[in-house]
């Protein structure tokens, strides 16, 4: 790894300066300071200053990345997850990244040089070499919500293939035979597990799966609202959707509303996380619980044990999911 005297030697001052620009103990000119960073960056110095910050530990600070903030659940969880960490002494910064492995990439930077005593990391995808290189560099992580095949990390998960299984059977034991089911990307594992979930009720009830009815949206409610049309338009259209968040749910009650129909009298919907919306649609919307507070606290104390004792073995907890019965699900005319 570089030192501190080679980052010295190439911006030309003493280690001694780099010193107090790395800890903020000195006044330094501006150009100089400006020359001392670039040859950190050049000379990749990030290791060290990582190293310096797990050694000492008094930030306090912990990050957290999420793949999309204007998702209310992520939304809700990020709360949930900074008032746990409030508690404990800490603050939280937050790094969106929009779905985006470079954006990803860009906060995982921002975060180590902050010196963050931690990451709680929501994945953008199944694959994530920002995550990779963390692990490398031995700076805490908990992932939380998405599973990352292969990596030993910390993870506190929904138990997604119970939520699916229960949304299902919950409208098997209504009457229903024909259930749509609009999923999430098939590469993310919570939308994955959920639809395994809604086969499995399925074979379980001795109904074949018909392909038709599965649709793949990527859990906005534009694609919830368009694809309820499209399930619409079969010869046998669902008389029930299990929608695999709550936010296609919403746009899946008005695709329904436009095309004439009655919740749940002509199609019952079932989401998934029951955010705060979920109470107040039209109909108030039946749904899977997500226990947001339980994913949060799980994850700030993992990430907090982590840091106290790095070489602890790796740990999985799963957070189990139940069913809230509101208006939008009902029995099969």
């Amino acid at each position: 790894m570089t030192t501190i005297r080679e980052v010295a030697l190439r911006a030309g001052v003493s280690p001694s300066t780099v010193s107090h620009i790395i800890n903020n103990t000195r006044f330094v000119a501006p150009e100089t300071r400006e020359r001392v960073l670039a040859a950190m960056a050049e000379l990749n110095y990030r290791p060290n200053v990582l190293a310096r910050s797990l050694r000492r530990g008094e930030t306090h600070t912990l990050g957290l990345m999420l793949p999309d903030s204007a998702n209310p659940f992520f939304a809700e969880v990020a709360r949930a997850i900074e008032d746990a960490a409030f508690r404990a002494g800490y603050n939280v910064i937050l790094g969106n990244t929009e779905n985006d492995l470079a954006r990803e990439q860009v906060y995982v930077d921002v975060f180590v040089q902050k010196q963050v005593d931690g990451l709680i990391f929501v994945a953008t995808g199944d694959q994530s070499p920002s995550l990779e290189e963390l692990l490398r560099l031995e700076l805490p992580v908990v992932v939380v919500d998405r599973q990352l095949p292969g990596l030993q990390v910390d993870a506190v998960l929904t138990d997604n293939l119970q939520g699916g299984l229960l949304a299902t059977r919950y409208l098997l034991n209504h009457g229903h035979r024909r259930i749509g089911c609009i999923t999430g990307p098939s590469h993310l594992t919570p939308s994955a597990e959920r639809v395994v979930g809604y086969r499995q009720a399925l074979v379980e009830a001795g109904i074949a799966i018909d392909e038709r009815l599965i649709r793949r949206g990527d859990f906005h409610p534009h694609s919830g609202y368009a694809l309820t049309h499209e399930l619409l338009r079969l010869d046998q259209p669902p008389t029930a959707l299990f929608v695999c968040n709550d936010m296609m749910a919403l746009g899946a009650l008005r695709a329904l509303a436009e095309a004439g129909l009655r919740v749940p009298a002509d199609c019952a919907v079932v989401g998934f996380d029951d955010i705060e919306l979920a109470s107040y649609a039209n109909p108030p919307l039946t749904t899977i619980r997500q226990d947001k507070a339980a994913l949060a606290a799980t994850a700030v104390q993992f990430l907090l044990e982590r840091i106290a004792d790095p070489s602890i073995p790796a740990r999985t907890h799963i957070v189990a999911t139940s069913l809230v019965e509101r208006q939008s699900g009902g029995a099969c005319r």
